[in-house]
C-alpha cells in the first residue's frame, strides 16, 4: 500500500477533479503489476495496474488507495476489469466518499465472491486527496492560504508593493505548490500594485499553470495586465460584482479574460459564492496569495482549510502591510488557530503549514 501511495502522488495536480490513486498487484509475495491515475478522463489506477501484470494478476492480490469505482464514468468500472482478470483479493486504503460509490466497489466484488479487505492507511490515504474529499462531498474546493511574510506577520511595504520578501529557495516551493493546484487566486489590489503573472516557473519548464482567478469587484484590472498577455495554456477569470460597468467587462473580455458576476455580501463580493461556483466548475483546489483583504475575508468566513506562511527573517514596521486585517477577535480563545503539520526551513526563511479542522 506504500507503493501504491508513491505511485498515486506522482500524478499531483493532474488528475483533478478525480482523486490521485495508485495500484499495486501482488502475487506469491512479489509484485507483478502497477499503475496510477494519470488525468482524469484516461483510465483508472486499476487499469493500468492490471495491464502491467497481465496473465498475472490471476490469484493475485491488488492493492489500491480507494475504493475501486462501480460505476461508468468517463472510463467503464473498475470492479469489472478486477474481476475479468481473476483477482481473488482487494485491499483498499480508504472507502470513496464518492456518494456514486461508497462502498458499492467492495460490496460487488465481495457479492462476486473476491476477498475484499481494508481500510489500511487509511489517514495516508486520505491526506493525499484532501482536496478530492472536500470537493467531492461538499461541493466546494480546498482552500489553502500562501503568503510570504515577515516575522512581524507583514506581507507589503506601506504603499502596497511587496517586492521579494523571502528568499528564493521559498519562492522555488511556491511554484512547486502551483503546480499542484487547480486554481491560484489573487485580490485586485494585489494585481494591480504587483503586475504578477501567476505562472508556474520550475526548471525545465515542467510546470504547470493553474487557472489565474482575481477578485475584482468594480473591474479595476487594467486589460493590458501581464496575465492577460502570456504564453500560458492557463486561463484568467476575473469575478465582478454584478453592478460592474459593461464597457470595462467588454474589454477585459477582448483580452482574453473571462468575467463572471457574483452577489455581494456585506458591500464586497460573496467570496462563498465564488467558491460554489468554482466547485461547479471542477476545481478540486484553490491557493489564495492575498492580498491582505483577501486572506483576512477568507479567514472570517471560515474558508480556509491550510495555511502555508513562508516567514523571512525580517521586520517591516507597523505602517506595512499586515498579513491579515480585524478578523473580529476579541480574546485569545477566538483566535482562528490551526493544527501545525509542518515546519520547515527554506533557505533563511520558515515554512509554517497546517490545517483548520
Amino acid at each position: 500500500m506504500r507503493q501504491a501511495l508513491r505511485l498515486a502522488k506522482r500524478a499531483l495536480g493532474r488528475t483533478s477533479p478525480n482523486p490521485l490513486v495508485g495500484a499495486v498487484v501482488v502475487k506469491n509475495g512479489t509484485i507483478v503489476g502497477q499503475g496510477y491515475h494519470k488525468k482524469a478522463g484516461t483510465p483508472h489506477a486499476e487499469i493500468h495496474a492490471l495491464r502491467s501484470a497481465g496473465k498475472r494478476a490471476a490469484g493475485a492480490t491488488i492493492y489500491v488507495t480507494l475504493e475501486p469505482c462501480n460505476h461508468t464514468g468517463k472510463t467503464p468500472p473498475c470492479t469489472e476489469a478486477i474481476l475479468r482478470a481473476g483477482i481473488s483479493r482487494v485491499v483498499v486504503g480508504m472507502v470513496d466518499p464518492n456518494p456514486l460509490v461508497a462502498g458499492s466497489g467492495c460490496r460487488y466484488l465481495e457479492s462476486r465472491g473476491v476477498e475484499v479487505a481494508g481500510e489500511l492507511l487509511a489517514e495516508e490515504c486520505r491526506a493525499i486527496n484532501r482536496p478530492f474529499i472536500k470537493h467531492i462531498t461538499t461541493g466546494l474546493p480546498w482552500v489553502i492560504m500562501k503568503a510570504g511574510c515577515s516575522l512581524d506577520g507583514r506581507i507589503a511595504a506601506p504603499d502596497g508593493r511587496c517586492a521579494w520578501i523571502t528568499g528564493e529557495e521559498s519562492r522555488r516551493e511556491v511554484h512547486r505548490l502551483r503546480d499542484r493546484v487547480d486554481a491560484i487566486l489573487v485580490g485586485v489590489e494585489t494585481a494591480i500594485n504587483d503586475n504578477p503573472s501567476l505562472t508556474t516557473r520550475l526548471p525545465g519548464r515542467k510546470g504547470r499553470d493553474p487557472l489565474r482567478l482575481v477578485l475584482d469587484s468594480s473591474l479595476r484590472l487594467p486589460p493590458q495586465s501581464n496575465m492577460l498577455h502570456q504564453d500560458s495554456a492557463a486561463t484568467t477569470w476575473i469575478f465582478c460584482s454584478e453592478r460592474a460597468a459593461g464597457a470595462r467587462r467588454t474589454a477585459l473580455e477582448e483580452a482574453g479574460a473571462r468575467v463572471l458576476s457574483v452577489p455581494e455580501k456585506e458591500g464586497r463580493l460573496n467570496i462563498h459564492e465564488v467558491l460554489v461556483r468554482l466547485g461547479k466548475e471542477g476545481i478540486n483546489s484553490l491557493l489564495v496569495e492575498g492580498g491582505s483583504g483577501v486572506h483576512t475575508s477568507f479567514l472570517r468566513e471560515g474558508l480556509v482549510d491550510q495555511v502555508s506562511l513562508f516567514m523571512a527573517p525580517l521586520f517591516l514596521g507597523s505602517r506595512s502591510i499586515p498579513l491579515v486585517g480585524d478578523l473580529a477577535v476579541s480574546d485569545v480563545g477566538e483566535g482562528r488557530r490551526f493544527q501545525m503539520s509542518r515546519c520547515k526551513r527554506f533557505g533563511s526563511d520558515v515554512l509554517v503549514e497546517g490545517f483548520f479542522s
